[in-house]
């Protein structure tokens, strides 16, 4: 696990110094040593976290004739076979590092490369003899990848704090960005926050050659049910491509251990790794402690678990600290969970194991059910349940109300994913739109996703797991996954999230992920052979955060208020109408917790970012 950035042409100012200062923004990724490339109009940086090879792996990394130099972040798994595979085609390895096969992988078989590799990875490949820069980001978007096209030069990097070192990018808002955030309580659009700089999308590479950039999608996450397998068979197959996906993950020259909470997804994992290590955080309030359970399991699987308790005191602090390493605004509370333990850790390994991927890939969220506990809707004519909802909406809130309004509203209409925070009306009342600024509307996002599931003839379950595998997993899952870990120079690794794996994964049909009230009912099956019955049977819980106890707190709630009258804060959204939603919150009305939050984190992530208020980030250095 590394971090890579670099740029094409020159510029006015000393251009070693420039790739230095970006390869500096990046120094938690790759602690362990640091790497230049410089050619002609070739600019390539790279910081290292020694995994496979300890010896012989650094970058950049060239073939022996010296015409292929890549950069490269992540794990190729499937790098010995691979590495075989083109010995007997007569190339010749230097070293035994994942990153050669790449090396010699993309002299064989160019940009199809990335069909072969098996692992999570963002890599760039300079090609001296065709003057070529290819890049590609890993088929789920494990890994991170962001570029900008700046005065023609492309401008690429692991982390955008990279890319805001490069002189000639000016800073810019992306109020679409924001607009889009208000609904999702992530960065959902191609464009980033920062006007002019882009993700390269997981499954996709892309091509640089003579100034100009081309960009192809090389993987695509789609469902085919298999039908005439028995729920034995189903389980069999799980068990057997998650051991064998888990096996891969474990491939290291450095110790591999699992984070675990109280959840089946890292508990059945940690009951099919090799490892000895698990780490688990929890929280002082009741109902929100994760500690025991892990402790139990740990003992029962003759594990050693490593715990700690996260106060209010701590989480709060680390708020500036979590927004800087995001790059990018991120509301999910548990956000700030998972830096605490991956800052656990990191004390004592390089790698960890989380369970990542588990609920788009078998049907685990508890919202997969709705389509279940809706079908009586579907008996009733669309006119009617128009009506139905009009009414639902303006009469006054009583118990069935959402449930009737759900009900009655089109599926592409009301599930953007699982995480919905403001419908395009509140997003509108409180954002302050500037003149000529369209509204972003959801189905602008989300429809061509939409209008691919419907016309691949998928059930309502299997078009929510298509979105949240489009959207949520890439958007908060993975990215948060990645940049705690990063903050603490720790490689997180998802067996979960892995092509071969999915190649199962997509054949279940639904009657076998979602069953009667339980989710991801043949992967539990599975579950049950390993762990205790309670908790192969738990229910999706995440990882819970107090976030709402809190926010009624005199010293919380002043804090929010605080920022939400401040001058950023003003500059955005109407001012009021956030401290009225403050206020409802804390007079006990009605939970506005997760769109409080959602707007904290923004203000945050500004005032670091545009505000240049660094002084409570803590940042790890070599």
């Amino acid at each position: 696990m590394c971090g890579i950035c670099g740029f094409t042409g020159s510029l006015n100012d000393d251009y070693k110094t420039v790739l230095t200062n970006m390869m500096n923004k990046i120094i938690h990724r790759g602690p362990d040593s640091a790497g230049q490339y410089i050619d002609d109009g070739i600019y390539l940086g790279f910081r290292r976290l020694s995994i496979i090879d300890l010896d012989n792996g650094s970058q950049p990394m060239s073939n022996k004739d010296k015409d292929i130099t890549v950069v490269f972040n992540g794990e190729i798994y499937n790098y010995k076979e691979l590495r075989q595979e083109l010995i007997e085609k007569g190339y010749t390895f230097q070293n035994n590092s994942d990153t050669e096969t790449i090396i010699n992988g993309y002299a064989e078989y160019g940009t199809d490369l990335v069909n072969h590799l098996r692992g999570m990875f963002a890599f760039v490949i300079w090609d001296k003899k065709n003057k070529t820069l290819y890049g590609a980001r890993d088929h789920f978007g494990i890994k991170p990848f962001y570029y900008g096209l700046i005065n023609d030069n492309l401008v690429f990097g692991s982390e955008i704090k990279s890319i805001l070192e490069y002189p000639e990018y000016k800073k810019e808002v992306n109020l679409e960005a924001l607009q889009a955030y208000l609904t999702f309580q992530y960065s959902v659009l191609p464009e980033t926050f920062f006007k002019g700089i882009y993700k390269l999308m997981p499954g996709h590479y892309m091509v640089f050659k003579d100034g100009k950039l081309e960009i192809t999608r090389y993987f695509e996450p789609t469902f085919e049910p298999e039908k005439g397998l028995t729920l034995d068979d189903w389980v069999n197959r799980i068990d057997k491509a998650t051991k064998d996906s888990v096996d891969y993950h474990m491939i290291s020259d450095v110790e591999v251990a699992s984070l675990l909470s109280s959840g089946v997804d890292s508990s059945y994992l940690v009951a099919r790794y090799s490892g000895t290590k698990t780490f688990t955080v929890g929280f002082e309030n009741d109902g929100y402690a994760e500690i025991d359970y892990a402790k139990r399991l740990s003992k029962k699987l003759e594990l050693e678990n490593y715990d700690k308790t996260i106060t209010s005191d701590e989480y709060w602090d680390v708020l500036p600290s979590v927004q800087y390493h995001m790059d990018e605004p991120l509301a999910d509370a548990s956000c700030i969970a998972l830096y605490f333990v991956d800052r656990e850790a990191a004390k004592q390994v390089k790698v960890v194991l989380s369970g990542e991927g588990a609920d788009e890939f078998f049907g685990g969220y508890n919202i997969y059910h709705e389509p279940f506990s809706l079908r009586p809707f579907k008996k009733i004519p669309k006119p009617v349940k128009k009506v139905m909802r009009g009414i639902a909406k303006i009469g006054p809130n009583v118990k069935g109300k959402n449930f009737i309004i759900r009900g009655c509203t089109p599926l592409r209409e009301r599930f953007v994913g699982n995480a919905f925070r403001f419908n395009e009306k509140e997003a509108a009342s409180i954002m302050k739109l500037p003149k000529g600024m369209s509204k972003k509307y959801i189905q602008d996002i989300t429809g061509s996703f939409y209008d691919k599931a419907e016309g691949a003839g998928y059930d309502d379950v299997t078009k929510m797991q298509y979105i949240d595998m489009n959207f949520w997993l890439i958007g908060d899952i993975l990215l948060k996954a990645d940049k705690m870990s990063m903050a603490h120079s720790l490689e997180s690794r998802v067996p979960f999230l892995d092509k071969v794996l999915f190649e199962t994964a997509r054949r279940i049909p639904t009657e076998y992920k979602i069953h009667d009230k339980t989710t991801k009912y043949a992967f539990r099956e599975c579950a049950n052979k390993y762990l205790p019955k309670e908790v192969a049977s738990k229910k999706k819980l995440g990882f819970p955060v107090p976030i709402a106890k809190w926010l009624r707190q005199d010293d919380c709630y002043g804090r929010i208020k605080e920022a939400f009258t401040s001058e950023a804060a003003d500059k955005f959204f109407n001012t009021d109408k956030l401290v009225a939603m403050l206020d409802k919150h804390k007079n006990g009305k009605q939970d506005m917790s997760k769109k409080i939050w959602t707007i904290y984190m923004f203000l945050i992530w500004h005032d670091i970012y545009f505000n240049n208020n660094y002084d409570n980030v803590k940042i790890k250095s070599e």
